[in-house]
C-alpha cells in the first residue's frame, strides 16, 4: 500500500487507493492439540462484505481446517482446530486468500504440540489461617520444559459464581508446577453474610473454601476444582491485663464476630483465651463484669 504522496497541493489528482493484506497473525504464542488456536487478519482499502478464506497447516503435513466466510471493518478473526495427534516440535501457520481481488497472504509459525495432560492437582494442606504460605502442585505430561503458563486462584462459591482471587504466573521444571502462596483474605467482610441472614435460608456460616485453575496457552485444567478446596480458617487472641499490666484471669467475655455471631466464654488463669474457626474481620470483645 503506497503510503506517500508527492504530487501538488494546487490541482485535482485522481489516485486508487489498492487492497493489501496489512498481516496474518497469531493470537497465541504456542498451539495445543485438541484445543482451537485464535488468529486475527487485518486489511486495508477492503469493501465490506468481501469474502475471505482461510487454510490452516502445519509444517509436518497436519490439517488445521478451512474457513469460508466474510470480512467487515478490514479485520478477520477466528480460531483454527489443532489436531490431537499433532506431534511435539510441529509448527502450525495458516494461509489467507481474498479471492475477489486477487490478494494473499501467510501468517508466521507458532510452536504446536500434542493435547497436554494434567494431574495430581493439590494443596499440601487442606486449611490455612491468615498468613499461612500454602504450595500448590500438579504433574503435566506433553508440556514443553520451562514454558510460562498462570495460575488463577477462585474462592468455590456452591451457586457456581466463583470469584478470582489472584493470578500468578509461573514455569514448567520437570514436568511439574510447583507454586507458593501467602493466604491473605481478599473480600470485603461487610460482604459477609449475617447469622440472622443465614438463619433465613436454615444455613449456618461457612468458612470461604479455595481451588486454583492452571491456565496453558488458553487451555484450563482444574475448573472442576480438581486441586480439591483449601478451607480459610481465621482465629482471634485475647488477653486482659490491668493497669498495672498484670493478667486478669477467668474473667467472663462476650465476643461479637464478623457474622453478627455473639460467643460467651471465660479467661483462662492467665487471663488469655483463643477464639478458633470464626469468619474474617473485626470482632468485638466485651468483659460484662468490668
Amino acid at each position: 500500500m503506497k503510503t506517500k504522496f508527492s504530487k501538488s497541493t494546487d490541482s485535482k489528482h485522481k489516485i486508487t487507493l489498492e487492497s493489501a493484506i496489512v498481516y496474518s497473525s497469531w493470537l497465541a504464542s504456542s498451539a495445543l492439540g485438541g484445543s482451537e488456536a485464535p488468529f486475527e487478519v487485518k486489511t486495508s482499502f477492503v469493501g465490506e462484505g468481501s469474502k475471505i478464506k482461510i487454510k490452516g497447516k502445519s509444517a509436518k503435513g497436519k490439517s488445521l481446517g478451512k474457513i469460508s466466510d466474510v470480512i467487515y471493518g478490514n479485520y478477520y478473526s477466528g480460531k483454527l482446530q489443532i489436531p490431537d495427534n499433532i506431534k511435539q516440535g510441529d509448527m502450525v501457520y495458516f494461509e489467507v486468500e481474498l479471492p475477489g481481488l486477487g490478494l494473499k497472504d501467510e501468517s508466521g509459525s507458532i510452536a504446536a504440540g500434542p493435547p497436554i495432560k494434567v494431574s495430581n492437582m493439590k494443596w499440601d494442606k487442606a486449611e490455612a489461617r491468615r498468613g499461612d504460605v500454602v504450595k500448590m502442585t500438579a504433574d503435566l505430561k506433553e508440556v514443553l520444559e520451562g514454558i510460562e503458563v498462570k495460575i488463577k486462584i477462585l474462592e468455590y462459591d456452591s451457586d457456581g459464581n466463583h470469584d478470582s482471587i489472584v493470578e500468578i504466573p509461573t514455569v514448567v521444571r520437570n514436568a511439574k508446577i510447583e507454586l507458593l502462596w501467602r493466604y491473605e483474605y481478599h473480600e470485603d467482610t461487610d460482604e459477609i453474610p449475617t447469622a440472622e441472614e443465614l438463619e433465613k435460608y436454615g444455613r449456618n456460616y461457612n468458612p470461604p473454601e479455595y481451588f486454583f485453575v492452571i491456565d496453558i496457552a488458553g487451555q484450563k485444567f482444574g475448573e472442576n476444582q480438581e486441586s480439591g478446596l483449601l478451607k480459610f480458617k481465621d482465629y482471634v487472641e485475647i488477653e486482659l491485663k490491668n493497669q498495672s499490666g498484670k493478667a486478669v484471669p477467668n474473667e467472663d467475655y462476650v465476643i461479637t464476630l464478623p457474622d453478627g455471631t455473639k460467643r460467651q466464654a471465660k479467661l483462662d488463669q492467665y487471663g488469655k483465651a483463643i477464639e478458633k474457626d470464626i469468619p474474617p474481620g473485626a470482632c468485638k470483645i466485651e468483659f460484662p463484669s468490668l
